[in-house]
């Protein structure tokens, strides 16, 4: 088992030589049964290996070259937009066996998927998982149709082991996640203009808590106001990865 992870961290660290040596493209969580390792790829698109499985969350051939990169025992899919939900990435990681979990709207793409609408839980290998609502409220598109509408995407909490993964989506500070309970790591999407500001951010970091809070999606939104925005409650380690 240690000989493959050793394997999968190798492919996916030299993968990502490329970038600049000081960005920390790996993270280790530990566990009550053993190490959780995150990858951040950009954007959304994450992989973490547990286990020897890989899981990948919404991969995006724009930010990362899927190609190169390991094949996914696991797939995560939010919703249905292209920076989430790239077919052609999906295909260059699929083996046979790879289940793919999915909220209903990308089943007409992808009707082999595992479909889990918000709330639903359910168990896969030794991981337990549950579907969160991942929606707006106030941001409009200009034909002022929501840029999320309730219902359609999902977020994710996977439990591995003693540890909660809560893996937000595309999303505003709404009633449901502010309702999280014992976050250990919290994936956070922060782009003003269709997500979360800073401000709705950490609003849901002091909801839930979490031990370490990642922000992603953040685009050319600045994560160190996270930084300030949270100094009063340090029991909440920010972290800052390349995940523009």
């Amino acid at each position: 088992m240690r000989t493959i992870l050793a394997a999968l961290v190798f492919l996916i660290v030299t993968t990502l030589h490329t970038y600049a040596a000081e960005v920390v493209r790996r993270d280790v969580i530990s566990t009550s049964a053993g190490d959780l390792e995150l990858f951040f790829i950009g954007h959304s698109s994450l992989i973490m290996t547990y286990h020897g499985k890989v899981i990948h969350f919404d991969p995006y051939g724009k930010v990362g070259n899927y190609a190169t990169l390991p094949r996914a025992d696991l797939i995560f899919i939010t919703h249905n937009h292209v920076d989430h939900f790239d077919l052609e990435a999906l295909q260059k990681i699929r083996k046979p066996g790879t289940v793919i979990i999915e909220p209903p709207i990308c089943a007409e793409d992808v009707p082999d998927g595992w479909i889990m609408t918000n709330g639903e839980r359910l168990r896969i290998w030794d991981l337990r998982v549950q579907a969160t609502p991942a929606y707006n409220i106030l941001r409009h598109r200009e034909d002022g149709n929501l840029y999320h509408a309730p219902g359609v995407g999902n977020g994710y909490v996977i439990t591995f082991a003693n540890r909660r993964i809560f893996v937000a989506g595309d999303t505003e500070n709404i009633p449901e996640i502010k309702a999280l309970k014992n976050i250990y790591c919290a994936f956070l999407p922060m782009s003003p203009d269709s997500t979360m500001t800073p401000e709705m951010v950490a609003d849901v970091a002091r909801a839930i808590k979490p031990k370490i809070l990642y922000p992603y999606h953040y685009k050319d939104t600045d994560p160190e106001q996270l930084v300030t925005l949270l100094k009063d409650i340090p029991e909440i380690e920010v972290r800052i990865r390349p995940l523009r």
